[in-house]
This record gives structure tokens, sequence and C-alpha cells, in this order.
């Protein structure tokens, strides 16, 4: 079984690559369930319901998303019913929404559950994603073999401390957030694929997603700046992983990045 899963879309070229590309992909690598983080998904910060319309129609099954999509108030109402769109888990409870999911591939009908975690250095203290994994792990039932956890961490020690964690329990933990894709994905000792951080699908030509004079601004004045969308160097960053359905195993990953054809 094959499982894609797509890193943060962001802002309206995020949006643009993932709909002219992700099409092509699935049609060339032939996944059998697809995630996308899309928390960066409308101006770069957070989801509105009219992007989540736009995003929501596309061939993807499960959308996780991290500490951004609170940035937009209609969210909490997406959050609370869209059982397809997630967020990490380990937020306290009473707030809006989910972070794990059991869907069926529509492809093969195999039940895959999908756990949305976020880390806790240098972000929002909150429940230990570890602990959170653990208790939300138990609760799945013996025929789900196939779990995807996507770790939004700002740390990369914190993310490969979760696969490491988790290895032999889940069939992939892929990190996401940082918008800068890693070259270390792996198989883990007891079958689990990992890779540190998946990248961003959105503009290239930036400072992770964003023009880089404001950003640049922010280091050398340490004043605030409005952040803006890039515009240039479009692509879409991911990672393929087959998984033994029987097991849960991991047995091969591979990063895919498709850049966009400039016009």
């Amino acid at each position: 079984m094959k499982i894609l899963f797509v890193g943060d879309v962001v802002g309206k070229v995020g949006r643009r690559v993932l709909k002219q590309l992700l099409p092509r992909v699935i049609s060339e690598l032939g996944p059998d369930f697809v995630v996308v983080n899309v928390e960066n998904a409308a101006g770069g910060f957070g989801l509105t319901a009219e992007v989540w319309q736009e995003l929501a129609s596309l061939p993807v099954d499960v959308f996780t998303s991290g500490n951004h999509i609170w940035d937009k108030k209609e969210t909490a109402s997406l959050l609370d019913h869209e059982p397809r769109l997630l967020r990490p888990a380990n937020y306290p409870e009473g707030n809006p929404g989910r972070g794990l999911c059991v869907l069926s591939s529509r492809k093969n009908g195999v039940p895959v559950a999908v756990l949305n975690l976020q880390g806790l250095t240098f972000m929002t203290p909150m429940e230990s994603p570890f602990r959170t994994a653990d208790r939300l792990l138990a609760t799945l039932g013996p025929e789900v073999k196939v779990i995807i956890v996507d770790m939004h961490a700002e740390a990369t020690s914190e993310k490969q401390a979760m696969g490491w964690y988790l290895d032999g329990r889940v069939s992939l933990v892929v990190g996401t957030h940082t918008h800068v894709p890693t070259a270390d994905e792996r198989i883990l000792p007891q079958k689990t694929a990992f890779l540190t951080d998946v990248g961003m699908t959105g503009p290239y030509e930036s400072i992770i997603g964003f023009k880089p004079k404001e950003v640049l601004e922010r280091f050398l004045y340490a004043t605030p700046r409005a952040l803006e969308p890039a515009t240039q160097g479009g692509a879409l960053s991911g990672v393929l992983v087959e998984v033994n359905p029987e097991t849960g195993h991991a047995e091969s990953i591979a990063r895919v990045f498709r850049r966009e054809k400039e016009s």
C-alpha cells in the first residue's frame, strides 16, 4: 500500500501548485491514501472557509495542520464539522476539532489512522505529544495497522525523538512546520518510516514561503513586520511510503519534489 504525504501548503502559490501538480503526482506514483498539511493555506496563515472549499475538492483523504490553524476565527467551525480536517491532538481539552481520524482507503478499503501532534520546543506549552500519542494509539482497534503521524514541530531533535519513540508502533512519522525539506528519509529498526521535515508546497524563491524583505527586516531591526507570501518558485514537496497493510510496517520511503513550470 502506498501513502503520499504532502508538506505544508503555503498561500495562493501553494494552493495553485497543489491543484496543478497533485493529480499528476497521483497519476505517476499511484498512492492509495493521500495526506496534506494545510495550516498555512490562506495567505500563509491559517485556513478560511473559502480556501477549505477549494482544497476539499482535491483528491486528498486527510488534511493535517499545526499551530497556525488557529489564525483565522472561522476555522473553529471547520474543525468541528469537517472530520477530514485535523488539528494537533495535544491541544487542551475544550478546543474545537480533533487530532486523530481513521478512514478507509478509497482505493483498497484498508483502514488508515492519521494522528496530528505538535511539539513543545520553542512552541506553546501544552500536553506532551509523546504521552498524547500513547493515549490515542491505545484507542485504535487491532484492525488498524496503517498509522500516519504528522509531527508538527520546530526542533529537528524533537521530531526525530518522536520517530524513535513510535518506531514499530506506527507506519510513518513525518515532520512538518519548518518548511525546509530534509534529506534523512529512512526506515527505522522496527519498520517505521521517518523523515524529519517534508518541506512545503509553495514558493521556494522565499524565506520559508514569504517575501525576503520583511523577514530580513525582522532579523536586522528586531521589530515586527507583516509577512507576505512569496510568488515565485512554486514546487510541491512530499514523501511516498510503501506499507505492508497486514502488518503496518514500512517497506520503502522516498522524497517527492516537483517544480511548477514557470510561464
